[in-house]
């Protein structure tokens, strides 16, 4: 059960994820696998913190995930000096791998504004270790995926392999009570 549990470092990541996407109604970031493989998730923190480098409806309605993810790394590659750590097709899958998306997240993390409320993190703590997802939801996620038969209930606890990572953020953090 040790395994499943967020480091502390991992709720403030994801609490700053949180903040910086919660104007984005089409982003719902509550883990660092699947709530990254449709591409938006990563537009959105871009976007977020520079409107200007790309129209945010067009991103959303007229790219494919993989489009989508690789219009991202684009991006922070030409604008924020951030490495294309990842590829998209490794990334648009039900379940990317964690490692990759904390250490590329850990990147954006560094070159973008950290401030973190302590509500953003008090909320990242109720999050439910699964989630009900609608069957659009569902089939969003899986988009490439076909199956035989309807899931309405999808659980976001990961194999063992995917469920443990440790990140050091050696840089200041500011926390704002709110």
């Amino acid at each position: 059960m040790a395994g499943l549990q967020q480091t502390n470092s991992e709720k403030i990541l994801l609490s700053w994820v949180r903040q910086l996407t919660r104007n984005y109604p089409q982003v719902n970031v509550i883990n660092f696998t699947s709530s990254w493989s449709d591409g938006l998730a990563f537009n959105a923190l871009l976007h977020s913190h520079r409107p200007d480098l790309f129209d945010w409806n067009a991103v959303v309605s007229q790219h494919s995930p993989v489009q989508r993810l690789d219009h991202a790394f684009n991006i922070a590659k030409q604008h924020l000096g951030i490495e294309k750590l990842l590829d998209p097709e490794d990334v648009a899958t039900a379940c990317p791998d964690k490692k990759s998306i904390l250490m590329y997240v850990t990147s954006l993390f560094q070159v973008l504004p950290q401030q973190v409320t302590m509500e953003a993190i008090r909320e990242v703590e109720m999050l439910p270790r699964h989630s009900r997802v609608t069957k659009e939801e569902h089939t969003q996620v899986h988009h490439q995926e076909h199956f035989s038969q309807e899931v309405s209930y999808f659980t976001f606890l990961l194999p063992s392999s995917c469920s443990k990572v440790f990140v050091s953020f050696t840089y200041p953090v500011i926390l704002v009570a709110s």
